[in-house]
């Protein structure tokens, strides 16, 4: 049986909205995306956790700052209060029925605050001396290097120390939640990765490897172990 991945969705102007390539990366690695839909019922979100194998954080809009104690700078872009509301009480009962959860770009920080951790509200205003992390070339452009820690599951998984990855973001996480470690940085030293240690399969990437898996190994490797982990669920 291929297992069931949950993957949550952008809300725009009342749709929902979820690229083909995300959907395509999954159906690749072997597993059977299903759009999760939105909702502020609780006995929903239980029901949703109980039928899926795995759980897919997707990218998308800014986080809410005061979910991790802070109140909105200048540069903060656009928030989604539902897609927050949603996303935090799916994580939380995701981590806390051990259910493998992968989660990519805004995923990996608001997996992080769902967690107990905080993040950047916008890298350039707090931060100096930045690569561009908000690439302006194509989304299938590898434009910066990752380097990923020894002995983590990232590195276990892609099997390499350092490689490249395209970059779409201005927030990034800054303290990983109580649990998580730092398993990537790039070489300014923002975070580009972070993995659960009291969790089996929990990891969450800054860039967009669902616009590689048709070309590029690590990327395809990475959907490939969460698709696993999911299946031995």
């Amino acid at each position: 049986m291929k297992p069931i991945i949950g993957v949550t969705a952008s809300l725009i102007q009342g749709k929902i909205s979820l690229d083909l390539a995300m959907a395509n990366s999954i159906l690749q690695a072997g597993g059977i995306p299903y759009i999760l839909p939105y909702t502020n019922d609780q006995t929903v979100v239980d029901e949703m956790i109980g039928h899926m194998d795995g759980l897919l954080l997707s990218g998308g809009v800014d986080i809410d700052p005061t979910l991790f104690g802070e109140e909105p700078i200048p540069d903060l872009g656009e928030i989604v209060p539902e897609r927050d509301a949603l996303e935090m009480a799916l994580i939380q009962r995701a981590l806390k029925a051990d259910l493998p959860i992968f989660a990519i770009c805004r995923g990996i920080q608001i997996l992080n605050v769902a967690a107990g951790g905080n993040m950047y509200q916008d890298l350039y205003s707090q931060e100096s001396n930045l690569l561009q992390h908000a690439q302006r070339a194509p989304r299938t452009h590898l434009s910066h290097f990752v380097q990923t820690k020894e002995n983590s599951l990232l590195r276990n998984i892609t099997e390499s120390e350092l490689f490249k990855v395209n970059s779409f973001h201005h927030q990034a996480v800054k303290d990983p939640a109580p649990g998580f470690i730092i398993s990537a940085i790039s070489s300014d030293g923002v975070v580009e990765a972070i993995e659960s240690q009291k969790h089996k399969y929990v990891l969450g990437v800054q860039w967009h490897p669902e616009f590689l898996t048709s070309f590029n190994e690590i990327s395809m490797r990475i959907f490939t172990s969460f698709i696993d982990a999911s299946i031995g669920k």
